[in-house]
């Protein structure tokens, strides 16, 4: 079909749906009109659109970070369209220096099998594994060589390699920038042509390589991948991006009562910048919920049908009420049904030695800061004494406001 056709047909109810649902949250969606032209296409002949989605393995959880993107691709992929879960297991070797001020560390083989590994069971708790195409970039990647490396490479100026924003303030501060660092978006751009994207997903701190994509497609006759930018995901530090590394994340593994309770956290303000982004709830019927807080219904309220709403997608809706009873159970200072049981020796045992070696601690000093900032309670009590020594017994241990253990301690 030529582009006088397309230009032809008509935006039907479908395709003025599937445009909304491209939009919902989105930051920019480039260029709008091509895309249309692609649901058109896609319509009137009845092929899928190829949806591309690359992650490298650089950890081994996902978070809620990254399911941002995860909720578009399914929603994309419920409306008919063939999703790609690429997993950058070669260009991980490089690291992706998008938003770095210094070359990131390279990962070792091993490790980045051992992430890749895990990534893609956890992607299908929001992907429909059975419609998902699984690719490795290495399969490709491998295959250039030293020639096609250098072919790739020509496709593109150091100069305007250089208009990226973290090249260019790296250069400004004086700050080292490795050869092997303009690579990774040319690899990444390379993906593109590989697979014949029609549709590349990332963040906003992605669109600089989500562009190159749509260079090299044209290098290689290809035609152009449209873009579609999502907002980074907010931490529950209400400042960072989420992040494993700020330590301000909700791993999609972790436990419900866990999950739960680290969304209730969040700040007011920032509940209604995850909403959009995290819940699958009409935009209408957030409006609506937007209303009653400001007609004085406790946000509270609204931030718990959202942590019930994420739990419940990562584990079950059982699972999310017997959270939210926890959750409860706890504020009131009682004691969660299920706690870890465990027996240590060597009483009479010191506060310190006891938290780390019970495992509710890393270490003994933050044992001691915990205890100075009375994050510490023995069966219900506050710990304001870190030389407390324990005798042999039964005692129910509280760290923070969700750490619990039943620890025996034998002499």
């Amino acid at each position: 079909m030529n582009a006088s056709n397309i230009d032809n047909l008509p935006l039907t109810p479908a395709i003025e749906e599937a445009l909304a649902v491209s939009l919902r949250g989105t930051d920019e969606l480039l260029p709008q009109e091509d895309w249309i032209k692609k649901l058109q296409r896609a319509e009137a002949t009845g092929t899928p659109l190829r949806i591309k989605l690359g992650l490298d393995p650089t950890a081994p959880d996902i978070h809620l970070g990254h399911t941002v993107v995860l909720n578009k691709m399914r929603q994309l992929q419920d409306l008919g369209h063939q999703v790609i879960f690429l997993i950058g297991d070669f260009t991980t070797l490089i690291g992706d220096p998008s938003g770095r001020n210094t070359t990131r560390p390279p990962l070792s083989a091993e490790q980045i099998k051992a992430n890749a590994e895990t990534y893609y069971t956890q992607a299908s708790k929001v992907l429909d594994p059975t419609r998902t195409e699984v690719r490795y970039n290495s399969e490709w990647c491998d295959q250039l060589g030293a020639r096609g490396m250098i072919e790739l490479a020509a496709k593109y100026t150091v100069a305007r390699m250089m208009e990226r924003n973290d090249f260019h303030q790296r250069f400004q501060d004086g700050s080292s920038i490795s050869l092997h660092e303009f690579l990774y978006p040319l690899l990444q751009g390379y993906d593109s042509v590989a697979l014949k994207s029609d549709l590349e997903m990332g963040g906003t701190d992605q669109k600089f390589n989500l562009m190159m994509g749509r260079h090299l497609q044209q290098e290689w006759g290809q035609e152009p991948q449209c873009v579609l930018t999502m907002p980074l995901l907010v931490g529950l530090d209400g400042v960072h991006k989420m992040s494993k590394s700020k330590n301000n994340y909700i791993g999609i593994t972790e436990d419900a009562n866990t999950m739960f309770a680290k969304v209730l956290s969040i700040s007011d303000a920032l509940m209604w910048d995850w909403y959009p982004l995290l819940s699958f709830r009409p935009l209408a019927e957030i409006e609506v919920l937007r209303a009653e807080v400001a007609q004085g219904r406790n946000p509270k309220d609204i931030k718990v049908l959202l942590a019930k709403e994420i739990t419940a997608r990562f584990h079950s809706a059982q699972a999310a009420d017997a959270a939210e009873q926890d959750f409860v159970n706890r504020s009131k200072g009682g004691i969660p049904d299920d706690i870890p049981e465990i027996t240590l020796g060597g009483a009479p045992l010191g506060i310190g030695a006891l938290l780390k070696s019970a495992g509710l601690t890393a270490s003994t000093g933050e044992a001691n800061r915990l205890i100075d900032g009375h994050g510490v309670r023995i069966d219900g009590g506050t710990v304001g004494d870190r030389t407390l020594k324990l005798s042999a017994g039964t005692y129910v241990v509280q760290v923070g406001k969700r750490k619990f253990a039943r620890v025996t301690l034998l002499a």
